[in-house]
């Protein structure tokens, strides 16, 4: 039987079967922390891969790689080199003697200036000059540009944009591909609600999302818009709730100018419904609280209760705090409502919420939907980052 496969080279680069055959398998976020994570671990071994991250814009590249160097404590090198010239990376010759050396950047990793161990990430990396990125090749596969060393125990990062998201992108030349091992980014949207409990997002924005898990990311190229809801965007509407929460007549506006018309919208009339939540002091405190009767309103409770969990796992009253919620979200006519409220909150809180009395009393409710892994499920240091 004749194969009917047909080789990328012959196809052109704005084809349908050539994107079909070229486009990487996405992942989610928390597994390109993992990744990232591990090959920081391997720089000082001799086994790191320099990473290529691919994906749209605003969904958080930088983000996942700036989370690896603060977990570990290390200096970020950010290179952008699409603001740069082949002479920024290579240096300027200049006479010495009967010689020309070539001077080093101070950009780049420096033992003395940065430490034993770091992150060179070069940013924009497909929106560089081709005469900049052909200057990277050495700098990328060898850790040397001319007489200079990048330091044992510094990874080797990238980012960029797909040639198809309307950004300012160069085709990566095939020999500057094959020096990276290239993954694709996904938006997904248990990792970055677990990312938003832990950087204090504003609950009714992640209550949102929950309800409308569509809008996390919604960018159609070919219409090219100026605000559209992403990773990144929400982000700034949870700024926006801050500044403007207690004015009215520029919440709105703002709030659009973030995520777009229509997201904003429809963000705007979902939190000024929360007005009607239940008494959540009353909840952590253990009182009988009813549960809202609108699946939007049980979204905006769970996500405040999450956060009400988070802000109050370092005070003495943890234990009886999360025992009371673990309570309420039995009481969710929905119980795959109560399963989602109890995973974000194991997602933010880790092992000592199986500890709890009141998780096996909850566990046992949905034994029929679920099966519980009782190890430590929480994403290891950095697996629930998003942004």
């Amino acid at each position: 039987m004749r194969s009917h496969v047909v080789p990328c080279y012959d196809l052109p680069e704005n084809s349908t079967i050539f994107n079909l055959l070229t486009r990487f398998r996405p992942v989610r976020p928390s597994h390109i922390s993992a990744v990232l994570e591990r090959e920081f671990a391997s720089a000082g071994a001799r086994t790191h891969t320099p990473v290529m991250l691919w994906g749209p814009p605003g969904i958080g590249k930088s983000q996942i790689v700036r989370a690896v160097a603060e977990r570990h404590g290390v200096r970020l090198v950010d290179v952008r080199l699409s603001q740069m010239e082949p002479t920024d990376l290579r240096g300027i010759p200049f006479r010495h003697d009967d010689q020309v050396v070539w001077s080093v950047p101070a950009l780049l990793p420096d033992r003395a200036r940065h430490g034993e161990r770091g992150i060179l990430f070069l940013d924009e990396i497909t929106a560089a000059l081709p005469a900049v990125t052909a200057a990277a090749y050495q700098l990328i596969l060898d850790r040397r540009l001319g007489e200079y060393q990048v330091p044992e125990g510094w990874a080797i990062f990238a980012a960029g944009n797909r040639y198809g998201d309307r950004g300012v992108t160069y085709v990566m030349p095939a020999p500057l591909a094959n020096r990276f091992a290239h993954y694709e980014i996904e938006v997904h949207l248990d990792d970055w609600v677990a990312w938003a409990h832990g950087a204090g997002i504003d609950p009714r924005v992640v209550a949102f999302l929950r309800f409308r898990p569509d809008l996390l990311f919604e960018f159609d190229a070919a219409r090219n818009p100026v605000a559209f809801p992403s990773p990144r965007t929400w982000e700034y509407a949870h700024r926006a709730l801050a500044k403007f929460g207690a004015a009215p007549a520029l919440l709105l506006p703002a709030l659009q100018a973030c995520v777009g018309p229509a997201a904003g919208i429809e963000l705007k009339a979902f939190v000024d419904h929360m007005d009607e939540l239940p008494d959540l002091d009353a909840i952590v405190a253990g009182g009988a609280e009813r549960v809202p009767l609108g699946i939007d309103l049980q979204y905006g409770v769970a996500a405040a209760l999450v956060r009400r969990a988070m802000l109050a796992r370092e005070t003495p009253h943890a234990d009886r705090i999360c025992g009371n919620i673990l309570n309420y979200a039995k009481s969710f006519p929905q119980r795959e409502m109560g399963v989602m409220l109890v995973t974000d909150m194991q997602r933010s809180l880790g092992r000592p919420l199986f500890n709890l009395p009141e998780f096996a009393d909850w566990a046992n409710g949905v034994a029929d939907l679920v099966l519980y892994d009782l190890r430590d499920t929480r994403p290891a240091a950095g697996e629930a980052e998003s942004l």
